[in-house]
Parts: C-alpha cells; structure tokens; sequence
C-alpha cells in the first residue's frame, strides 16, 4: 500500500498533537456511550492516532494542559454525516426551483453554495453528499476543491460530488413555456439529458472524466405542485381553507415527467413514471462501476426499487423511495420477489429523505405515504440490519438545518441511537469509494489502525470518517444536550459546541473559528 511508504503519517513522534477529554463518547458500531475517554489526535495526519480510558484525577490533571481540550460536561460524538445535500439550493420557500434554476447567476449560485457548506459544518456537519447542482453546471468539482486540503480556500465539510444528475429527454427541467418540446430555458438545464444505452455510459464517462464522486441517476419521477403554468392548484386552495394560511413552501416544480398535461389530467401528472429502461439503467451503473464511482439512484415506486434491484449491476443508494412500504403484506412479510433495504441481504443503502417531505409535502399526501412507508418498514424489519444512511434532501429546507432528518426519524419511531449510527458510521458505509468494499475493502477495514492512511497520502474524500477510532479521520463533534432526555434538543446546531475537521478545530465552546 500506498501509505506504508510514509511511516511517519502512522509514528510522527515530533508532530503536535491535540488531546480530547470526553465525558462520554458515542461508539457507534456499539451504540454505546463510553464514559471518560481521552482522545488524542494527530494535526499532521488529521487521523485519530489513540483512544483510551481516563480515571477522575487524570481527568482534572489532563485538563491544565494547553493542548487539552475539555469537553467532560459533554457528549462527544463522530461527525455527523448527511448523505444527500443540494448547496447550490437554497429553500423553495424563498425561491421557487425553477426561478433558481433560471434566475439566479452562477456567480450568485457559487457564493451561496459556499455559505451553506460553513452552515453545514458548523451545525457538525463534517461530510455531506451533493447529489446535483442542479443548473450550476459543475460549480461542484471546484467547489470540492476549495473545501479539500490541508489548508482549504474556504470551510466546510468533507463534499462528495455527483455533478449532474443523469436524466431522459422531457423528464426534467425547467420547461421551457415558450417551446415546450425542448429541454431547459436558454441552455439551462437541471440535469445532464441521455437517452440509450450509447448516449449513456457517454454521460457517465463525461461526469467521471470531470471529477465527480458519484453518478446520480434519475429512475422515476412524480410531479405534485402547488402552481402549475401559474394557476393555483387544489392542493392549494385546500390547504388554505384548511390552515387559513398559505403554505410555508410554496413551490412551482413543473420540471416533472408529465407536468405539461397537469392542466388536462391532474391525476396522471401526479404519479411517478419510469424514465429510463432496464438496459439504460444497467449501462449507467455498468459503466460507473467499471470505472470504480458509485450510482444513486432517484426513485419513488416499490416497482422502481424492484426494478433497481433486478439488474445485473445493482445502484448503491437509493433516494426518497418513499412507496416502498408496498414491497410487505399484512403478514409483514415481503410480497414481492425483492429485499427492503437489510444489510444482511447487501442491497442498496436507502436514503428516505423524510425532511423535505415533511418540509414541501404536507398538503400533498406525499408526507404521509412517506411517514408510513418509514414506519412499515421499521416494524416490519430488523432496525439493526437496515441500510439506512440520514440525507434530508438539505436545499430544500435550511442548510444548517440538516439534522431535521434525525429528529424526523425518531418522530416516526425510529430507536434515536440507530439514528445515530445512520447520521455517523452509516454515512461513511454510504458515501465511501468502491475501494472500501467487497474483501479487499474489509481487509483494508481490518488493518485501517496499521496503514494510517491519511489526507496527505489519500485524499480528503478517501480516509475513514464516522468513528473515533484509531485511524480514522479525527472528524469529531460534541453537544451540551441530553440524547436520551431530549434527543431533538441534543442534535440541533444550537447544541453543537464543537466542532473538528481532520484534526482542525472549527468550533470550540460555541464560536466559530473558522
């Protein structure tokens, strides 16, 4: 390997290191809360180089130490990680989508997309996935560029960029009112436009040729909105005569499949239809794989999900999927011939988005489906065998408000100590390269203590993040809050005291020092 040839990225015995005294810490491959543990890591390396037990008197010695950090009085806690993000977005609530898409200048664009990453890891944030500039062209490589390094440009967490994402013709948008048969408004589009299986290992050989970390692909989509062409919809009016108010987020997306018959036939514009076929799909996936990226697949139907599961080379992650309560009968076993989303059974990691439905989709009935899709599969499933990784489609609502997903699982019933693992560890398992799976991944797992294979020798994106553990990238955050009196409370950014970014302090007793 790679990392043996620098030995020092392991020993570094004349490099500074920063010391962590935590009254307790959140293991979680155990979901333990280890009390008293003493930290130490690495400012060089930017890697955990030892964790171990501390007694009271040791404690209080230890804490006169300049290069000690004290954080007893609080819980301590891996970086949090959100596993679908869109920084070139800001709330629909503001801005409509389409009006973003089309209205704002890239420079605009850009300079929000830097406020929201600092947003982001402030509120302990230390790596997210963004699934799509949406418009922005690919403002995202560079941006990646200026977060990564030893010295980054700007702050922010850990990005992992997918570019844009890969769309049929006529499913995406914005729509162009003038010409409705084209795609986009004056050369802008929300996504990359392919059609056959040609045209699409071309769109993934072009985004992976530029720089991107992931594929995004989108397999079916539903269009449910408020406004369509500008007149105001049922949904609307009902939420109105029921609220006496209008919705927090008002929102135009007729970028949708069959938004255009809205007018005609309602009900058809508002399901989900497949975009692409089963041979275009597997030359996405195909293709990304052959060439070691991985594919996040934007699906919302139980069919989508089968069908994602019936190709050869099966997608990593799947979004929303907010229908796939269907795949369990009323004897709770599944009913069709494919897995929910267990581990145990190595299929794709769903990412439910549950925060943007619970943000944009409360009028619409989207919320509930999803709420009870959440639901069905947490008691129809073993919790601790779920693939789950936290992404809450962050964009639509807040950045900085990212945690809204982990406080919406627990809402829904989920145990808030798995949320835990789902929003650290499982968002490494999630966001990391194809170089960390299958045997040699685990191999390379098994000897991370050993190989020391820090940003210097890897790269930002490719150490291991979502565990204090020795190895492991010292991304660490601690909160003044009571997880189990009051979990909410406990992961809101108004709690995150500390925050460190590859052994870089970024926030420390509540001030940012970035």
């Amino acid at each position: 390997m790679l990392a043996m040839q620098l030995p020092e990225a392991c020993s570094e015995p004349a490099v500074k290191k920063t010391k962590i005294l935590a009254g307790k810490l959140f293991d979680p491959y155990s979901l333990d809360f280890l009390e008293n543990r003493l930290i130490t890591v690495s400012e060089k390396s930017g890697l955990i180089v030892d964790v171990q037990p501390f007694d009271h008197l040791t404690g209080i010695v230890l804490s006169r130490q300049p290069d000690v950090v004290d954080l007893r009085k609080q819980t301590v806690l891996p970086g949090f990680v959100d596993a679908h993000v869109h920084f070139f977005l800001h709330p629909y609530s503001e801005v409509t989508w389409e009006d973003q898409v089309t209205r704002e200048n890239l420079t605009e664009r850009t300079v929000r997309a830097v406020v929201h990453a600092k947003r982001t890891l402030m509120a302990g944030y230390t790596a997210v996935r963004d699934l799509g500039t949406e418009g922005a062209e690919d403002a995202d490589i560079t941006l990646r560029k200026c977060l990564s390094g030893p010295n980054p440009m700007v702050p922010g967490p850990r990005y992992f960029t997918a570019n844009r994402a890969i769309v049929t013709t006529g499913s995406y948008g914005p729509k162009n009112r003038l010409y409705p048969n084209r795609d986009g408004v004056e050369g802008v589009t929300g996504a990359e436009v392919a059609d056959g299986e040609s045209e699409c290992r071309r769109a993934v050989r072009r985004q992976v040729g530029a720089g991107a970390d992931w594929i995004k692909v989108i397999v079916s989509l539903r269009q449910r909105s408020f406004i369509t062409n500008g007149r105001i919809t049922q949904d609307l009016r009902r939420c109105v005569f029921r609220y006496r108010c209008v919705p927090r987020a008002v929102y135009a997306a007729d970028y949708r499949a069959r938004a255009r018959i809205a007018d005609a036939d309602p009900i058809t514009a508002g399901r989900s239809f497949p975009t692409f076929t089963e041979s275009e799909l597997e030359a996405v996936v195909s293709e990304a794989h052959r060439l070691g990226v991985k594919v996040a697949a934007h699906a919302s139907t139980s069919s989508s999900w089968t069908t994602l599961h019936a190709i050869n080379h099966r997608v990593d992650t799947i979004e929303h999927a907010y229908e796939i309560g269907e795949l369990f009968d009323e004897t709770t076993r599944p009913r069709l011939s494919v897995d929910p989303p267990l581990r145990s059974k190595g299929t794709a990691v769903w990412v439910p988005t549950l925060a943007t439905y619970y943000t944009v989709g409360q009028t619409s009935g989207v919320w509930e489906k999803a709420a009870k899709t959440f639901k069905t599969v947490l008691a129809h499933t073993d919790p601790k065998d779920l693939a789950i990784a936290c992404g809450g489609d962050t964009g639509v609502f807040a950045h900085g408000d990212n945690a809204l997903e982990m406080k919406v699982m627990v809402r829904l019933g989920a145990d808030w100590r798995l949320v835990l693992r789902w929003a650290t560890l499982g968002g490494w398992q999630c966001l990391r390269s194809m170089r960390w799976e299958g045997e040699e991944g685990l191999d390379r797992l098994n000897r991370v203590e050993e190989l020391g294979e820090d940003a210097r020798v890897v790269g930002d994106n490719e150490v291991p993040f979502g565990a204090v553990r020795k190895g492991f990238a010292a991304d660490i955050i601690a909160t003044n809050g009571d997880f189990a009196k009051d979990f909410e409370g406990a992961v809101d950014k108004a709690s995150i005291s500390f925050v460190m970014k590859g052994a870089a302090v970024c926030k420390l007793d509540g001030r940012e020092l970035v």
